[in-house]
C-alpha cells in the first residue's frame, strides 16, 4: 500500500537541531576559551601592567603625591634617576644587592646540593630529614629575620656562645683582646674596589660610597641560606631523582670512583636544575626585604641597607614618591635582567 501526502516534520526540525548544535559548538571552540580568560587577561593588564605603567609615569614627574597630584614632567627627563645614581645610600644599596646575591647564591646552592647529595643517600629517614631539612622554608623571614637578630647582635647569641665554649678567651690569649664580632652592627667594608672602578668609571669622582663587601651583611647572608637552603636542596633532589641507576653503574663500571662519579657524571646533568635554582633564589635576592628589614633594617652607615627598604622609607616616609618610584623601577629592571633572558632560553629551547 502506497503512502502520499507531505514530507513528515520531524525529520526536518532535527536537523535543524543538529545544525544549530553544530553552530554552537563551533562557537564555543573559538571563543569560549578566550572569554574564559579574558577576566584574567584584564585584571593583569590593569594591576601588574597598568600599575607598572603609572610607577614609570610617577618616576618621571617633578615631586607627585597622591594629594596635590602634581603631573609635571621633569624637564631633564631621567632626572630622578640621575639624581637616584648619584646618592650616596643608593650606590650603597646597590653594591650591598650585589654582594648579598652573589654570597646568597654561592650558599644556598652549595647547601643545598650538599644536603640533596647526603639525603638522597639515605636509605632510613629519609623523608624525616627531607621535612627537617625543607622546614625554614615555611617559614615567614619576618620570623627568621627577627630570630637571627638576636642570634647575631653582639651582647646576645653568638657572642654568648663565644663566651661560653672558652673560643673567646682563647683568642684573647693570642691576641690580647677578646673575640667579640660586631656581626650585624659592623660598619667595616673589606675588599674596597673604589681605586679601580673610578679608574674605570669616566670622570672618577662617581662613586660616593666604598665599594666592597660590608661585613655586617655577612649574618644577613648566612640567614636567608639558611633559610632557602631547604629550597635549594629540594630542586636537586628533584633532579638526583631523574638520573637513571644505569648512569652510576655504567660510570662505576668504567671505573669512576664516587667522586669522580659526581663530578663529571652528575654534576653536568644538574646544570638545568643548578640554572633554574640561580634564577629564581636571584629573583627573591633582588627584590629582599623583609628578612633585612626584620634582621638588621639600614644598619650603620647603610652598610645592610638594600633598595627594598629605600623604596619602603622614601614612599612612606619621606613621601617622596618620584624618588621610591624610579628606585622601584631600578628593582624591577633588575630583577627582569635575571628573568627575562632564563625565560627567552626556555621558550626558544621548547620551540626548537
Amino acid at each position: 500500500m502506497t503512502h502520499t501526502g507531505t514530507v513528515p516534520a520531524r525529520p526536518l526540525a532535527r536537523t535543524g537541531r543538529l545544525r544549530n548544535h553544530g553552530r554552537w559548538a563551533r562557537l564555543r571552540h573559538t571563543w569560549l576559551g578566550p572569554a574564559l580568560v579574558a577576566p584574567s587577561f584584564l585584571l593583569l593588564a590593569v594591576f601588574v601592567y597598568g600599575f607598572i605603567g603609572f610607577t614609570v609615569f610617577i618616576s618621571l614627574t617633578q615631586r607627585w603625591n597622591p594629594f596635590n597630584r602634581v603631573t609635571d614632567l621633569r624637564s631633564d627627563l631621567l632626572g630622578n634617576y640621575a639624581d637616584l645614581f648619584s646618592t650616596p645610600r643608593f650606590q650603597a644599596d646597590l653594591r650591598n644587592t650585589v654582594v648579598f646575591t652573589v654570597l646568597f647564591l654561592l650558599a644556598s646552592v652549595a647547601i643545598g646540593l650538599v644536603l640533596a647529595v647526603l639525603v638522597h643517600h639515605v636509605v632510613l629517614g629519609r623523608a624525616f630529614f627531607r621535612s627537617v631539612f625543607l622546614f625554614p622554608y615555611a617559614l615567614s623571614f619576618i620570623v627568621t629575620g627577627v630570630v637571627w637578630r638576636w642570634i647575631f647582635t653582639p651582647q646576645t647569641g653568638a657572642n654568648l656562645l663565644l663566651k661560653a665554649t672558652g673560643i673567646s678567651g682563647a683568642y684573647a690569649s693570642l691576641t690580647g683582646k677578646p673575640l667579640q664580632p660586631d656581626w650585624i652592627t659592623d660598619r667595616r667594608v673589606v675588599g674596597e674596589l673604589n681605586g679601580v672602578l673610578e679608574a674605570v668609571i669616566p670622570g672618577g669622582t662617581y662613586l660616593h660610597t666604598q665599594v666592597g663587601i660590608p661585613l655586617a651583611l655577612i649574618p644577613v647572608v648566612i640567614a636567608a641560606a639558611w633559610q632557602l637552603g631547604g629550597f635549594a636542596m629540594a630542586m636537586y633532589l628533584a633532579g638526583l631523582a631523574a638520573i637513571p641507576d644505569e648512569v652510576r653503574e655504567a660510570a662505576l663500571m668504567d671505573g669512576a670512583g664516587p667522586l669522580q662519579t659526581y663530578r663529571k657524571v652528575i654534576l653536568p646533568m644538574l646544570r638545568p636544575v643548578t640554572l633554574t635554582t640561580l634564577v629564581i633564589l636571584g629573583h627573591v635576592s633582588l627584590k629582599i626585604f623583609d628578612l633585612v628589614y626584620a634582621m638588621a633594617g639600614s644598619g650603620v652607615g647603610f652598610s645592610t641597607d638594600v633598595p627594598g627598604i629605600f623604596v619602603y622609607e622614601q614612599m612612606f616616609r619621606a613621601l617622596h614618591y618620584s624618588a621610591g618610584a624610579a628606585a622601584s623601577v631600578v628593582m624591577l629592571l633588575l630583577v627582569c635582567a635575571v628573568v627575562v633572558p632564563y625565560l627567552v632560553r626556555t621558550y626558544a629551547r621548547e620551540d626548537s
